[in-house]
C-alpha cells in the first residue's frame, strides 16, 4: 500500500497535480471506504493497494477534478454528492457561508435564501448550521438541480429551479438575508486549472460581459427586491472585483453598512451590505468609474 501511495503522488506531482499526497491517499480511501487515517494505518500493517487504483490515479493525472472522481465534496460539516454538471465548491466559500451563519445567529427563524445555489453547498450549511431557519435555494440549471435536490433534501431546504435575475418574485421583500456565489469570471478569461477550465460548467463560470459582472449585478438587484428593509446581503466574487462591487451596491443608494470580507488566505473574497430602511426614490444602474 505504501508503495503505491508514494507513487500515485510522484505521478500526481509530476502532472501538477497541487496536493498530490492528499489525493493520492484519498482516492484509496475512497476505493476501500475508510477514513484518510484508517488508510494510513492500512498502510503501516502492509495492506495491499485496492483493486482499481491504478486507473484512478490515472484519471487525477488526467486533472479530472478529485470530487469527480468520488462522487463527494465536503463542504464544511456536510457531505455533498457532486459530480459532471455541477461547480465544485470550493474551500474559500465557507467563509462566505460564514458571513450568513453569524448574521442569522441573532435572528429569529430567519428566512434565507441562496441565489445560484449550484450543488446546495451554501445552503446546505446555513441549514444545518442555524436551527430554525427557513432556507431557500435557486437554480437554473438543470444538471445542476440533479445534484442539489438530493444534496438539499435531508435539510429541509425549499429548491426553486428559476434565474436568479426574476426569482421568487411573490417572496418580495420577506427574506432577512439573501446570499449568492454568482458566475463572475469575464468573458475573455480562461481559468488557469485544468479542473476548473475542463471540467466544471460553463454556466457556472462565466458572469456574462467584458467584465464578467452581468450576474453579480443581477444577484444584487434580486437581492434589493427580496430582502426586507435591513436585511443582509453577500456575495462571493474574485479578489480584483471587490471595489468595483462596492463601488456599485454604494452608487445604487439601496445599500448601507458595504463591507469588503476577506476569505482565510487573506482574498477579498466577499461583500456584504445592509438593505436600506428608506429605498431612494429612483436609481441608476450605471456603472461607477
Amino acid at each position: 500500500m505504501e508503495e503505491a501511495l508514494r507513487a500515485a503522488e510522484r505521478q500526481l506531482r509530476d502532472a501538477g497535480v497541487p496536493s498530490p499526497r492528499v489525493d493520492a491517499e484519498l482516492l484509496a480511501a475512497h476505493l476501500l471506504g475508510v477514513s484518510r487515517g484508517r488508510l494510513r494505518a492500512l498502510a503501516l500493517t502492509g495492506a495491499a493497494a485496492p483493486e482499481g487504483y491504478g486507473a484512478l490515479v490515472d484519471e487525477r493525472a488526467r486533472r479530472v477534478p478529485l470530487q469527480h472522481l468520488t462522487g463527494r465534496a465536503s463542504f464544511r460539516h456536510v457531505e455533498l454528492s457532486v459530480g459532471p454538471g455541477v461547480f465544485v465548491p470550493r474551500p474559500e466559500t465557507e467563509t462566505v457561508a460564514q458571513l450568513v451563519i453569524d448574521r442569522a445567529a441573532g435572528l429569529d427563524a430567519p428566512k434565507i435564501v441562496d441565489l445560484g445555489t449550484g450543488s446546495g453547498a451554501i445552503a446546505a450549511a446555513v441549514a444545518d448550521e442555524v436551527p430554525g431557519a427557513d432556507v431557500f435555494a435557486v437554480e437554473l440549471s438543470d444538471l445542476a438541480l440533479a445534484w442539489a435536490g438530493p444534496n438539499l433534501e435531508p435539510f429541509g431546504v425549499h429548491l426553486v429551479q428559476g434565474d436568479l435575475a426574476t426569482a421568487l418574485p411573490e417572496h418580495d421583500g420577506s427574506f432577512d438575508i439573501v446570499v449568492s456565489n454568482p458566475p463572475y469570471i469575464p468573458a475573455d478569461a480562461v481559468p488557469l486549472e485544468p479542473e476548473v477550465a475542463e471540467h466544471d460548467p460553463r454556466m457556472a463560470l462565466y458572469g456574462g460581459g467584458a467584465d464578467g459582472m452581468d450576474l453579480p449585478r443581477a444577484a444584487a438587484r434580486t437581492a434589493a427586491r427580496l430582502l426586507r428593509p435591513g436585511g443582509y446581503f453577500v456575495m462571493e466574487h474574485a479578489e480584483v472585483q471587490a471595489p468595483w462591487i462596492a463601488a456599485f451596491l454604494e452608487h445604487t443608494g439601496s445599500w448601507s453598512t458595504v463591507t469588503t470580507h476577506q476569505d482565510l488566505g487573506g482574498r477579498d473574497r466577499a461583500t456584504s451590505a445592509v438593505l436600506a430602511s428608506q429605498r431612494p426614490a429612483t436609481t441608476t444602474e450605471e456603472t461607477p468609474r
